[in-house]
């Protein structure tokens, strides 16, 4: 059996500097703000979420899975895989898509997928007007 090679141990790291030397960029932001993040599930799945409205928002823009997965910085196959759990999700499919071809393919959502857009949207809409006066009240007691 060959010798252990060890490597060298690391130097110490420094105290990380406070808030004051790092950068603006890296600084705790100026102005804290709130928002809702609205979740259905099914179970310990997640049926709709912000991600996959976001999804279902760039699919609509871009008429195209590639694209939106590309837009939201996603593989392509994480993004199949998030479509195909919102449309196992809904009764009816939210995306009706077409494969590739000498025409090209493309994706567009259903009048399913379009509601439930404008549900989710909605819903987060009314609940940051029901809440405002909390939340400005609880956003003047966090540090800036």
């Amino acid at each position: 059996m060959p010798p252990s090679r060890s490597r060298p141990a690391d130097p110490p790291t420094p105290a990380c500097p406070p808030d004051a030397a790092l950068p603006p960029t890296e600084a705790r932001p100026s102005r804290p703000t709130a928002r809702f993040r609205l979740r259905v599930t099914v179970g310990d799945a997640i049926a709709i979420g912000p991600g996959k409205i976001a999804l279902l928002e760039a699919i609509a823009a871009t008429g195209s899975l590639t694209e939106a997965a590309r837009h939201l910085g996603m593989s392509y196959r994480r993004a199949w895989l998030l479509l195909d759990q919102i449309n196992r999700s809904l009764k009816l499919p939210a995306v009706d898509s077409a494969k590739g071809g000498a025409h090209g393919g493309g994706s567009v959502l259903t009048a399913v997928g379009e509601e439930v857009v404008t549900l989710y949207r909605g819903i987060e809409a009314t609940a940051e007007a029901a809440c405002a006066d909390a939340l400005k009240r609880l956003l003047a007691l966090v540090a800036r």
